[in-house]
């Protein structure tokens, strides 16, 4: 647990200099709990692409408790914002946890171009697979044959069974053999690449929801989960991926987060819990094969705050 902490700290560091650490000058420099301090704590918030309705939330909640409480000291605002952030992202949903027992469970990757999606299925299969789990991927970007060696190097270096086809192939045909494959196999998880899209090119989505019909051909629906891989450097501009994906493909399953270790723009995760009915699966925290770890929200705040 010490060491899960110690990545989460590591690869947060500049969204705690730029959110938390900002927040902690503003209370030393008060004398007292007053409306300038808390207006200035709404105020870096923002800056710090915690989301407009987030950040006001806690805002709000920050005043009431101080005025309910009687707080004088500007020390004891920053326990109640640890507090205010721990109950926007907080859940008890495990990512990491994959339920086989009516077949495969299919994790649907997709994501707008240069979100590191690929490099993440390579880190999801070996995570998968050293939890024991029978893991597969299915390399659908058919298109970009650079993409399809890279997944190969992946598969191979996780140990995992891979499924590719000729260069140009449908990628909804690619995906209906892979899960075929899978079920007959018995693998427990199919993770399938979907080529990078623009989310405002629509004969792209419509190639997703073709990908997702035909999977439902051979697994269960509620065994189809569609996962959207965002870029947290991005900030803000995440959300609107994530409300213009659901738009065209329909309710997400899940998020994974990545780039985070490069970025002084995490207070999005905050935004996106606050914001989106979307769970956080997974967050980006390094660019080895063991950088990407399952989201836990008290890890989370409390890498942020130490």
């Amino acid at each position: 647990m010490l060491k899960f902490l110690k990545n989460f700290k590591e690869g947060l560091s500049r969204t705690r200099d730029n959110l938390v650490g900002k927040v902690r000058q503003a209370v030393g420099a008060a004398t007292r709990v007053d409306d300038d301090l808390l207006d200035r704590i709404e105020e870096i918030l923002i800056q710090g692409d915690v989301g407009v309705s987030a950040s006001l939330k806690i805002a709000e909640n920050l005043k009431e408790t101080v005025a309910r409480e009687n707080i004088k000291d500007p020390n004891e605002v920053m326990a109640i914002l640890k507090q205010e952030i721990t109950e926007i992202v907080k859940t008890d949903y495990n990512p990491a946890v994959i339920d086989s027992f009516n077949g495969p469970v299919v994790w649907l990757i997709m994501g707008v171009n240069g979100t590191g999606k690929t490099t993440s299925i390579g880190k999801l299969a070996k995570l998968f697979r050293e939890q024991g789990k029978k893991t597969m991927i299915a390399a659908c970007d058919t298109f970009r044959a650079a993409a399809v060696d890279q997944l190969a190097v992946w598969a191979d270096r996780s140990g995992v069974d891979f499924i590719r086809a000729k260069d140009g192939s449908d990628p909804a045909a690619v995906a209906f053999d892979a899960a075929s494959a899978a079920k007959a196999r018995g693998i427990d998880i199919l993770l399938i690449d979907t080529a990078g899209r623009i989310h405002t090119r629509s004969n792209l989505m419509e190639e997703l929801k073709k990908i997702r019909r035909v999977l439902a051909k051979v697994v269960p629906e509620e065994s189809i989960k569609p996962k959207l891989v965002l870029d947290g450097t991005t900030g803000q501009n995440a959300l609107s991926q994530v409300k213009l994906f659901t738009d065209a493909v329909g309710l997400i399953d899940g998020l994974l987060v990545t780039k985070l270790d490069g970025t002084a723009k995490g207070g999005v995760v905050i935004a996106i819990a606050e914001e989106m009915s979307v769970p956080i699966d997974f967050i980006g925290l390094g660019e080895t094969i063991d950088d990407l770890k399952p989201f836990n929200a008290e890890t989370f705040v409390e890498a942020l705050f130490e």
